[in-house]
């Protein structure tokens, strides 16, 4: 699955066939003024003022979405449940949210770390996790499902999409990452991971059936999307989103 250009004052990409089961899913990507369209809460690359402005442009985006939930992520494993909001609302030590709530955009920044879509189009429920790989070794995905079924869902009914992050051909890593994420260490101690290989074996172990995976990679089209590896550190930062569309059935 790949997600296509949205037209408009905010750069961004969505998974239109969601949209048509009722649900808003999507990653803000550079976007072509200078500067980009950083949404980095770190405040280190874009005035924290600016970077404001833009989360609540993402939000006004989608009519009918009175509230928006993020976090100052920390590369963990909590993946919290989140009732009716209104305007931004930034918490902090979650690197996951869910709800049922319609009109609540669910929000996770990321630069090669992959966004997990998770939607529930029956039971109308809906997650996005954060995984970079301590949140992919800590099992974030694998407990946002557990999460999703004991409010009521059916794992087999659950769509779960691995978006825009660094491919396996982009991600070089050590012994200790392969360690953590349950594989066999290279020959050498280090090589290449295909992060979203391992999510989507995770998600099938949690029972999911409906697995798809983004074409696109952060590193390999820069130009596009930021890249921590590939900028050395420097890059800014895209936005990640989910929500259940109002009135929608």
């Amino acid at each position: 699955m790949t997600e296509t250009p949205v037209p408009g004052p905010v750069p961004r990409l969505e998974l239109s066939e969601w949209l048509r089961l009722g649900v808003v899913a999507g990653i803000t990507w550079r976007g072509s003024d200078d500067p980009p369209f950083d949404l980095g809460l770190g405040g280190k690359r874009t005035p924290v003022g600016l970077v404001m402005d833009r989360w609540r442009a993402l939000q006004e985006s989608y009519p009918g979405f009175e509230g928006m939930v993020i976090s100052r992520q920390v590369h963990g494993v909590e993946v919290r449940w989140q009732g009716p909001a209104r305007g931004l609302v930034i918490q902090y030590g979650a690197d996951g949210h869910a709800t049922d709530t319609p009109g609540l955009l669910l929000g996770v920044t990321a630069a090669d770390c992959v966004p997990v879509y998770l939607a529930d189009p029956v039971g109308r429920r809906v997650a996005l996790v954060h995984a970079g790989w301590r949140g992919v070794a800590g099992g974030i995905l694998p407990g946002g499902i557990a999460l999703m079924k004991a409010r009521g869902s059916v794992v087999e009914n659950l769509l779960v999409h691995c978006g825009i992050g660094i491919c396996g051909h982009c991600y070089e890593v050590g012994s200790e990452v392969f360690a953590g994420c349950g594989l066999s260490e290279p020959a050498g101690g280090g090589g290449l991971l295909d992060l979203r290989g391992v999510l989507v074996d995770q998600a099938r172990r949690s029972g999911a059936i409906h697995i798809s995976t983004s074409e696109l990679c952060s590193k390999c089209h820069q130009e596009r999307f930021f890249s921590h590896r590939g900028s050395g550190g420097g890059d800014g930062r895209m936005a990640a989103y989910i929500g259940l569309v109002p009135g929608a059935v």
